[in-house]
């Protein structure tokens, strides 16, 4: 069985927890709200923790940065392949969506002489836990 890859100097159940959270999400997580999780697991964990904690696994390249429309940063695990989000404008919540819904590909030439090098694609509706 292969050794997990340690992150920082030494592994913790904080960490870990963390790390968890950010994995099981259905989408990329707010600080706030992997602090939220987390902390069902680990009751007595600090929001500074989870800051430190999102810090180091950026630095490591576990996780990376979301930022959508409303220019709030959100993390999600590196490795997930092309995709998309949907983004509920009732309760907010961050969706990934699987694959791509575009035709177009990377590298594609557009009308006028654009280059397409890559792309981000977010909907905004209504999740259906709100509808």
């Amino acid at each position: 069985m292969a050794k997990k890859k340690q992150i920082g100097q030494r592994q913790s159940r904080q960490r870990d927890t963390i790390l968890q959270a950010i994995g099981e999400a259905d989408g990329p997580l707010l600080a706030q709200t992997i602090h939220e999780q987390a902390k069902r697991r680990v009751p007595n964990l600090g929001i500074a923790t989870v800051y430190r904690t999102i810090k180091l696994l950026l630095e490591h390249q576990r996780i990376q940065p979301v930022v959508l429309s409303d220019g709030q940063t959100r993390y999600e695990l590196v490795g997930l392949g092309h995709h998309h989000h949907f983004r509920c404008r009732v309760c907010e919540r961050v969706y990934d969506l699987p694959g791509c819904m575009l035709s177009i590909s990377d590298g594609a030439q557009l009308p006028g002489g654009f280059q397409v090098e890559a792309h981000e694609v977010t909907l905004i509706g209504v999740c259906p836990g709100c509808a």
